[in-house]
């Protein structure tokens, strides 16, 4: 990647705790924010005003319609509410999760061997998915962002940044949100293809807990991830 920023504006889907704190981080890295949720971009107005304050309330259709990125953060109960066609083309990081005290058992979820994220990827087909930012808390992304700290200082004796894995099948898509991290002050760490994405689900030991870009590719080691190069 170059060092030149090509990311300038993103869309949030969801304005939920999840979809709130990645829109005030992208503000703080200096990104143009759009959010959206199932309701009329009226009735989020005031929530984007008070708890996202520079974010634009928008439809999802208007949201997204010129982004550079799309931030999927609905309950994962919820994303066949999504419509395909408006990410039809589109790179959209899916931030979800399963809980299954919010989003019930979810058989076709449970029940189906693939990452969540391939099961995601089905449904927005056109889409061209990135697993990224379900592994860290809602609060933890302000908190643990480290923007004064540049990108690779880990194994070097130098203070080093968290690291934040993702998974896709694209490689545009991964040099947008390799970018996107690194913005948000995390070390991105790029994981393989879209299936890779099942290492760090909820519950998972990476989902668990954290570490810095060496630590990450050790975790992802152990969970029968190979080492790969960064996008």
């Amino acid at each position: 990647m170059g060092d030149k920023p090509v990311l300038t504006k993103i869309a949030v889907l969801g304005v939920g705790r999840v979809g709130t704190a990645v829109a005030r981080t992208a503000m703080q890295a200096g990104l143009a924010v759009n959010v959206a949720a199932s309701k009329g971009a009226e009735e989020i107005a005031l929530i984007a005003e008070i708890i996202t304050p520079g974010a634009v309330a928008m439809t999802a259709a208007d949201a997204v319609a010129d982004v550079d990125l799309v931030v999927l953060a609905v309950p994962l109960h919820k994303f066949r509410t999504v419509d395909p066609r408006m990410l039809d083309g589109k790179i959209v990081i899916d931030a979800m999760n399963h809980w299954h005290d919010v989003d019930g058992p979810l058989e076709d979820v449970t029940g189906d061997p693939r990452s969540t994220s391939e099961i995601v990827a089905s449904h927005l087909a056109g889409a061209r998915i990135v697993k990224a930012l379900n592994h860290i808390g809602y609060h933890e992304l302000e908190e643990d962002a480290r923007r004064d700290i540049a990108s690779g200082a880990e194994g070097r004796g130098l203070e080093s940044r968290r690291a934040l894995a993702y998974a896709t099948d694209d490689a545009d898509a991964a040099a947008a949100t390799h970018e996107l991290l690194d913005r948000f002050g995390f070390e991105p760490v790029f994981a393989g293809a879209l299936a890779s994405g099942i290492a760090f689900e909820s519950g998972t030991d990476i989902f668990n807990d954290s570490f810095d870009a060496v630590g990450m590719r050790a975790a992802l080691a152990d969970a029968g991830i190979p080492a790969l190069v960064a996008a």
